[in-house]
Parts: structure tokens; sequence; C-alpha cells
């Protein structure tokens, strides 16, 4: 009796969770709509700020669905085998991640319905097209993999199937940092450190994301991570974060090494409003030294302790990104170095951007996308993450 009471509350739980984020989900596709029926005007994005707070939410999610898949990794290819026990669901959680940030990007667009052109009219010197094959392909090489890992017959190709997928999402992440290493047309950008810190960040994002999942499923269903596989964890995504500070310094250290950048790492560091707190307070403090704290620190390092620590871990990524892609676009180009330009235009000034509801409801549309196919999937087949001690 208890055990079917407990069943018809899981049920319902569950029922009201897809609810939630089919609500979550048509608000963003109203945003969508309305950006649409009203233009750009609506937005706080501007001729100078074409990158907003949208891309801030799909950034993420593609370089989560990359990272994520770093659990994965380390089963199949390195043969850890706590880690292989994870590798569907980092598979799972890959694919609805890229999913979201995609249908984040598609609606950003302004005319979602051209990106058919996109999809069948190829310019190979551009980098936004190398992504049309880089996210498609993830798509088919995760489902491929995720075959192999939960058909038993098709289990002696999980290595194969595993390499495969660790060597195209290095490459994607790659692909997505060269986006903006390849823009010259942005101070902030045009570094070729871009590419390994976008990798390394995916790292500790993906990772993060993939704990708060992982906790949200043995809560649910009254289980405990082992001390020993949580401690494995809890390590390496600080160990992930501290080089994801490694390189957000370098190349903060490279830029102040030119002189032409040193006025933008002023703008970025010190005096640019709303940056630097995002900066220091946001992605420094928040999202990687509290983390740490939680992580290392003598009497931390709980289930609790970790899973707060990975939640302020993606909320310092948001301010890390936000200041990345917006205060990037908001510092004016010096198209004439050494002098100083004006016109009617704006040319030469900071750009002001502050987010609108849409854009913010847009973003959080794409994270709803992620979640249904999550919650779907993982009521739908096995993929909660079962251990030798289980």
């Amino acid at each position: 009796m208890d055990a079917l009471l407990k069943n018809r509350r899981d049920s319902r739980n569950f029922y009201l969770l897809v609810a939630l984020g089919l609500l979550i989900v048509a608000a963003g596709l109203a945003a969508a709509h309305y950006m649409e029926e009203y233009g750009h005007i609506v937005t706080g994005m501007n001729n100078q700020v074409v990158w907003g707070m949208p891309h801030v939410f799909a950034i993420f999610m593609i370089v989560s669905a990359s990272g994520v898949l770093n659990v994965a990794s380390i089963g199949s290819v390195f043969g850890q085998a706590p880690y292989k026990a994870r590798a569907p669901l980092a598979g799972l959680l890959s694919i609805a991640l890229l999913a979201g940030g995609l249908t984040v990007l598609m609606l950003d667009l302004g005319r979602p319905e051209r990106v058919i052109v996109a999809a069948t009219q190829f310019n190979l010197k551009s980098v936004f097209a190398w992504n049309v094959f880089l996210y498609s392909g993830l798509f088919a090489f995760v489902g491929i993999y995720l075959w192999t890992l939960m058909e038993k017959r098709m289990n002696s190709w999980s290595k194969p199937a595993g390499l495969l997928v660790f060597a195209w999402r290095i490459i994607l992440t790659t692909g997505t940092g060269m986006i903006f290493a390849f823009l010259v047309a942005r101070q902030a950008y045009g570094t070729a450190l871009l590419p390994p810190m976008f990798i390394v960040m995916s790292f500790a994002w993906g990772l993060a994301v993939f704990l708060i999942v992982q906790a949200a499923m043995y809560g649910w269903n009254e289980m405990q991570l082992h001390p020993a596989i949580l401690k494995r964890l809890k390590n390496l995504l600080g160990l992930f974060v501290i080089s994801v500070i490694y390189l957000v310094t370098a190349y903060h250290m490279t830029n102040l090494y030119f002189a032409r950048q040193s006025a933008f790492e002023h703008f970025i560091l010190v005096d640019g409003g709303i940056y630097p707190m995002l900066f220091w307070g946001g992605y420094l403090f928040v999202g990687s030294l509290i983390p740490l704290f939680l992580i290392y620190f003598p009497g931390m390092g709980g289930s609790r302790h970790v899973l707060a620590a990975s939640i302020l871990v993606i909320l310092g990524s948001f301010s890390l990104l936000y200041v990345f892609i917006v205060g990037g676009q908001a510092f004016p180009l010096s198209i004439f170095p050494g002098y100083e330009v004006t016109s009617s235009f704006g040319d030469g000034q900071i750009a002001h951007y502050a987010p609108s509801l849409p854009e913010i409801l847009l973003g959080c549309g794409g994270l709803g996308v992620a979640f249904l196919i999550t919650a779907i999937g993982v009521r739908a087949l096995n993929f909660l993450p079962r251990d030798a001690a289980d």
C-alpha cells in the first residue's frame, strides 16, 4: 500500500513538474512572438549590443552541453566505473542543454524562419557555418553513444562511440570559442586564448549542472550518493573551477599587456559600472571563491555543500558570460588608435544595455526546453545512476 501511494505521489509530482516546464516554455515562446511582432526596439539591445541576455542563456547551455559529457568521457574513454554509471544521464543532459540553447539562438535571430537559409547555404569561410555541422553532429553522435550504453548488444561499441563524442565535443566547444576569437570587430575578443578558455569553462559548468540534476534525482528516489564518489565529483568540480580562474586571469593579463587594450580592461574591471560588479562579485566571489570554500574547507564538502557550490558556479557562469558578451560589445571599438572618434551615430561611446523582460523570458524558455527533455527522458528510460554499492 505504501509503495502504491508513493507511486501515485511521484506520478502527480511528475506531471506537476511537466506542467511547470510547459508553462516556462510557453512564456519563452510568447516573449519571442512579442519581440518578433514589435521589433528590436522592445528589447534592451541596440545597434552596438546585438547579442543580449538571450545569448548569455544560449551560450551557457551550449557550452554546458559539451562540458556535461566530460562525466561520460571519464567513464567510457578512461574506464572509470563510477563515471561510467553516470554516462547515460550525462548524454541525456547534453542533448537537452544543446536543444535548449539552440532554441534560444533560433528565436533570438529576429527572423527564425531564415534558419533554413543557414542550413542549406553554407559559407565555409564562416565559423557560424561550421557550427551548423558541429551542433547537428553532436546530436547524432550522442544519440549513437546512448544507444551503445543502453542496448546490451551494443555495449562493446561504447568505448569507440565515447571516443568519437569526446573528440567531437572538444571540437564543438573550440568552435564556440572561435566565434568570438575570430570576431575582430570587438576589442574584447580576437585572442587565441578563447577556445581553450571555453573548453575549461565547459568542464566546470557542465559538471555543476550534472551534480544538480543528479542530486535532484537521488532526492526524488530517496537515495544517498556514496561518500567516495561524492568526494571524487566535488574534487573534480573544484579543480575545474580553479582552472577557469587561471584561464580567465590569463585572458585579462594578456589584454593588459597590450597598451591598446588597457582602456577596455579598465572599463571591464574598474569603472564599467555593472560589469566590474558582476566580474568581481558575481563571478569571482560568488561563483568561484565561495564554491571552493564549500568544497575544500575542513568540515565542508558534504552533499548539501556540493549542491550549493554547483548552484553558485552556475550563477557565476552567468555573471562571467554577461560581462564577456555584453560588456565586450558595450565598449566601443578603437577604429583609429590615438584619435577620438565622435559622430551622431554614437561612434566612440560606451553603449548602454539593460535586459528587457522578454529577453529574460526567452532565455528561461530555453532552460524550460532542457528541463522538459530531461524530466521526460528520466521518467521514460532508466537514466538514474546506480553504483555497485546500491
